[in-house]
């Protein structure tokens, strides 16, 4: 009786402890209640086997839950991918998904979040090259400019004699030199080298430093460069540019184009040739109207421009350095004494078969009122004039004809002086 009560206990003991454990819940005829058996309750070995071999049954899937989310995204896009990871099926599959994000061969997936950052590198293969720029230049320029070379061989222009590198005292000091030099250049502007040249000549006898203009008036300094173009504006130049010059550089100038065209009165052409013939460096090309027409009549240019600043800058895109000193004073003489600015001699030109403006008839320039080329009423050439307009000018000459020509008092006396002896 007592060993059916100990039996009893046992075997409601395990019974209670399988409807606890979720493991055993489902399978209730593990544990039997007939009294017939010994035990009362079905042995240990043959429950652990039962165990085990219903652990295997099931689903391997929620036996290994996954708690990384970074291994749950890893392996939807691994199921996504087109290549599957193993060939095999069940947890083989499952153990190669949690197992292979931890590898290093993360990046080699296509579908990777995470990419390694490439570093590009280019080889000096053949088939590379750099990207050519077009280089524009003139047809026949280097046979046009031996013709002008040809033709200025003689030396004898105005600008070979009496320009800018002839007009500064050779026995003065370096600085002073390069003040005349500079002076010379500004005088020059919208005025003939014979001109310029008498000018330089009075101002040197003078004394053309910079302490001596700033110690001279302007009145006296505007008898001294007379009858220079512009004169009375190229005084208030000379005396400013001197103060500045005095001031700022030591009484030498700028040794740059940049502090050159500072200067008051001094332009980028003065300040290239300043450059070239002061200094004896080639900082660009001067450019003045000879050069801006001559290179506009050859061609030089791929399309016209209307300024010498814009022909400058044209030039030198094509024309080698090494001919940027010499053009400017070979198209100066050549536009002195054969492409003029009015009636060019082409028919003496070598550059007639080539040149696009050869045999053109220049625009005829209309002289001032007043001068002596100015046509008079009386003379053969027709004016252009209205009906009213050619009436009063009849009337004019009529009046003029018959009216005496005024008598000063000084002729007025000596007539009764005459008359009175």
């Amino acid at each position: 009786m007592l060993h059916v009560r100990c039996s009893a206990r046992v075997c409601y003991v395990v019974r209670g402890f399988i409807m606890t454990s979720p493991y055993f819940m489902e399978n209730r005829s593990v544990i039997t209640r007939s009294a017939s058996q010994t035990a009362g309750c079905t042995p240990a070995a043959s429950l652990r086997t039962k165990l085990t071999n219903r652990r295997r049954n099931e689903d391997p899937v929620s036996a290994v839950p996954v708690k990384v989310e970074v291994e749950e995204k890893i392996v939807s896009e691994l199921r996504a991918s087109s290549t599957p990871l193993s060939t095999g099926n069940g947890p083989e599959l499952l153990h190669e998904a949690t197992v292979q994000p931890k590898t290093e061969t993360l990046p080699e997936y296509p579908h990777s979040r995470r990419r390694r950052q490439l570093k590009v590198e280019y080889e000096k293969d053949e088939w590379f090259s750099p990207m050519k720029t077009e280089h524009w230049e003139p047809a026949d320029w280097r046979k046009q400019l031996g013709f002008i070379r040809e033709m200025r061989s003689s030396r004898d222009a105005p600008v070979d004699n009496m320009g800018a590198e002839k007009c500064y005292d050779i026995e003065a000091p370096a600085h002073v030199r390069r003040f005349q030099v500079l002076v010379s250049l500004m005088l020059s502007s919208q005025t003939k080298d014979q001109v310029t040249a008498a000018a330089m000549q009075k101002l040197r006898a003078h004394g053309c430093t910079v302490e001596n203009i700033l110690a001279t008036d302007d009145e006296k300094l505007g008898k001294l460069i007379y009858p220079v173009g512009f004169w009375r504006n190229k005084v208030k130049y000379l005396k400013l540019t001197s103060a500045m010059l005095q001031k700022e550089f030591g009484g030498d100038i700028p040794n740059s184009v940049e502090g050159l065209v500072r200067l008051p009165g001094v332009g980028p052409k003065m300040a290239h040739l300043a450059m070239d013939i002061a200094w004896d460096q080639v900082s660009g090309i001067g450019v003045d109207t000879h050069v801006h027409r001559i290179s506009n009549r050859l061609g030089w240019l791929r399309k016209a421009t209307k300024n010498p600043e814009e022909t400058r800058k044209a030039l030198e895109e094509w024309l080698p350095r090494e001919l940027w000193s010499e053009i400017n004073w070979l198209l100066v003489g050549f536009g002195q004494q054969v492409c003029l600015p009015v009636n060019p001699l082409c028919s003496v030109c070598l550059n007639q078969h080539s040149c696009p403006s050869a045999h053109k008839n220049s625009p005829p320039k209309r002289p001032k009122s007043g001068s002596p080329r100015s046509p008079s009423p009386t003379s053969s050439s027709k004016i252009k004039t209205e009906p009213k307009q050619e009436a009063a000018l009849k009337d004019e000459m009529i009046n003029k004809e018959l009216l005496p020509t005024p008598v000063s008092h000084t002729t007025k006396r000596r007539l009764k002086t005459k008359i009175n002896a």
